[in-house]
């Protein structure tokens, strides 16, 4: 089951559960859709995976199995800039 973590990776923004602005790789890496178009190039900076949108959980499953509230955050992510 997916963690739905609670925030981008590369700026720390706030990203809700039902956030279709979530974007993911295999491991789960987080990123805002901006950081993983603009700073990132659609590539995961920690396994060089594809960055997808992540599924929305239905509020019912939501309930039964909550999202994460661990954050990941790592600053030097936007010295990243895709080219």
């Amino acid at each position: 089951m997916l963690e739905l973590r609670p925030g981008c990776e590369c700026c720390d923004r706030d990203l809700a559960p039902d956030s279709r602005e979530a974007m993911i790789c295999t491991f789960e890496c987080t990123f805002c859709a901006d950081c993983a178009g603009a700073v990132l190039g659609g590539i995961c900076p920690n396994c060089a995976g594809e960055l997808v949108r992540r599924p929305v959980r239905p509020p019912a499953a939501l309930a039964r199995h909550p999202a994460s509230s661990v954050r990941v955050f790592n600053p030097d992510c936007q010295s990243r800039r895709a080219g």
